[in-house]
């Protein structure tokens, strides 16, 4: 499987009805667990890497319309990762405080420290796509948002900071399933929201947004368009990417400054 064939190129245009929301990628449900569970075990490792060298940083955006699989992507992928070097953020309606700085100033500050990934639950992205929809900003401001998260992730990049970008791409089939599975399950109700049915009917509206948020995709920051109907291969995907990635960056242990054949551990009498 090759994960270049679900990346948005460099100023392409993108429709997406053009991507595939129930590609399985040629592997059954059963081969890609296995897998699956193959990649958590080498993420983990390099993850190690990168916290003990502590000298880089990854930033990882999810996007995705309501019950497109964000959470559970940051389950199952993330679930493994040591805690200490990972931090999850989620971006909702902005607070007084937000509102008074410009739209990226909260995003700055939850960017990842060196030697941690950062996982955005939802970005710095929703300032392009709820509040165009809902006419908050208009096309110009927009346009001009857009820029300047281009401009703002290539800062990043140059400090130090790698960024991957993936919309979790689900059919309106599928959001349908999974919003009647939370009204069918009461273990689920909390995760209920009649919101959701309103953000549901302006769909056209928000495939455009949302494809004009993935002509942001750069070399440095690409966006991913992932098929999510299926969660297994969902996850397989995004396990696949993150690897090749955290294997290009190279994180090394840091050098040891000491003889461990030199070290004698002294021994404790417990009386």
């Amino acid at each position: 499987m090759n994960p270049d064939r679900y990346r948005v190129k460099a100023g392409q245009n993108v429709s997406l009805q053009d991507w595939a929301t129930d590609d399985d990628g040629g592997y059954t449900k059963e081969e890609g667990k296995a897998l699956l569970a193959e990649y958590e075990t080498e993420l983990a490792q390099w993850q190690e890497r990168l916290y003990a060298e502590s000298k880089q940083a990854l930033l990882v955006v999810l996007q995705a319309r309501d019950a497109g699989g964000k959470d559970g992507t940051v389950k199952q992928v993330f679930g493994s990762f040591n805690p200490n070097g990972v931090q999850i953020s989620n971006f909702k309606v902005p607070s007084e405080e937000e509102q008074g700085h410009d739209f990226l100033w909260r995003i700055h500050a939850k960017a990842p420290r060196r030697g941690t990934i950062g996982v955005f639950n939802r970005s710095h992205y929703e300032d392009v796509l709820v509040t165009r929809v809902h006419d908050l900003i208009d096309t110009k401001t927009a346009k001009q948002r857009l820029d300047q998260i281009r401009h703002f992730e290539a800062m990043l990049t140059e400090n130090g900071t790698q960024i991957i970008k993936f919309y979790l791409h689900i059919s309106p089939e599928e959001q349908q399933e999974r919003l009647q599975a939370r009204l069918d399950d009461e273990t689920k109700h909390w995760k209920f929201n009649e919101g959701d049915l309103a953000e549901r009917v302006k769909w056209p509206e928000y495939t455009k947004a949302y494809e004009d948020a993935l002509t942001t995709s750069t070399k440095d920051a690409p966006w991913y368009v992932i098929p999510a109907d299926r969660k297994w291969f969902r996850d397989l995907l995004i396990s696949q990417v993150l690897l090749a990635k955290l294997k290009e960056m190279k994180p090394q242990y840091p050098a040891t400054t000491f003889d461990p054949k030199q070290v004698k551990i002294p021994n404790i009498e417990v009386k």
